[in-house]
């Protein structure tokens, strides 16, 4: 059994590394997923994994505990309304814009877990090429957990896995039937350049995108935390920009560096600035 001590102390080094703010009555969350952790750094069990994480742990075993207990829940195409906005409204005026400044759209899928995400926009942009006009879109997806991006990477999915959210028909188009799974056909993959990032350190200074998609991630946060991140993608948006958030997802109460487009039904956020843009482009 997991000791009030040690939960507090696990609870601490989860916030302060990974910003997930496991709150009380998760000691479960930390029984079950802990134990192979602990075989790993060959340690006998979770105490004995908690003694050499309070003696001062190296960072491989502080950030595999975090990868542990992140939820890396996700799925192709997931909700669906934020990828039909993307296609038919937010996409083709982000393509416009950029053609006329002469660069590409880019586009940051943040907490990409295993990479359903940014395939899926990958997958409506390769099918949008002839409306892009020749203007080239860089999708860029990261995330905290090593083991995600591996997977991502690799672009390989089981059978349930491709069957839920995705099309048949685009299943059928750009994947390939492989011992494991389904593969991506590198068509799609090599749309998608994926890196290692933690949302609670300093982005890199030369980013700015047309669009960001941070959803069902911040739920995991406390609101300080929550602020901190939007205030910092927020500075990250180009001109006419777009951050997507989950479903469930708002700002009030948090920040007002975003706000939402009002009556869109993909919960799409700008900077207040740009909210007469947003505004006239949704009503085109």
């Amino acid at each position: 059994m997991i000791t009030p001590e040690e939960y507090t102390f696990l609870s601490d080094l989860l916030k302060k590394h990974s910003g997930l703010s496991l709150g009380p009555g998760k000691e479960y969350l930390l029984e079950s997923r802990l134990p192979p952790v602990a075989v790993t750094f060959g340690h006998a069990d979770i105490a004995a994994l908690f003694a050499a994480l309070r003696r001062g742990a190296p960072e491989a075993v502080v950030k595999l505990v975090c990868d542990a207990m992140t939820t890396n829940e996700t799925l192709f195409f997931r909700d669906s309304k934020p990828f039909v906005s993307l296609e038919k409204e937010i996409l083709p005026a982000a393509a416009a814009r950029a053609r006329s400044l002469g660069r590409p759209v880019r586009i940051w899928c943040a907490a990409s877990s295993t990479g359903q995400e940014p395939y899926s926009i990958a997958m409506i942009v390769a099918q949008l090429e002839s409306q892009l006009a020749g203007t080239k879109v860089e999708i860029t997806a990261t995330d905290f957990s090593a083991q995600a991006l591996a997977r991502a990477k690799a672009g390989v999915y089981n059978q349930f896995e491709v069957q839920r959210g995705l099309p048949v028909q685009l299943m059928m188009k750009y994947f390939r039937p492989v011992a494991d799974g389904f593969e991506l056909i590198p068509e799609i993959r090599s749309r998608v350049t994926y890196q290692a990032i933690n949302l609670l350190n300093p982005f890199p200074a030369y980013w700015q995108f047309d669009v960001i998609f941070c959803r069902n991630v911040l739920i995991y946060f406390d609101v300080p935390t929550k602020k901190d991140v939007i205030d910092r993608m927020a500075k990250l948006l180009d001109r006419g920009g777009s951050l997507f958030l989950g479903g469930t997802e708002s700002t009030l109460g948090v920040t007002d560096s975003v706000v939402r487009v009002p009556n869109h039904p993909a919960g799409v956020f700008c900077k207040q600035t740009d909210l007469a843009l947003h505004t006239a482009t949704k009503a085109a």
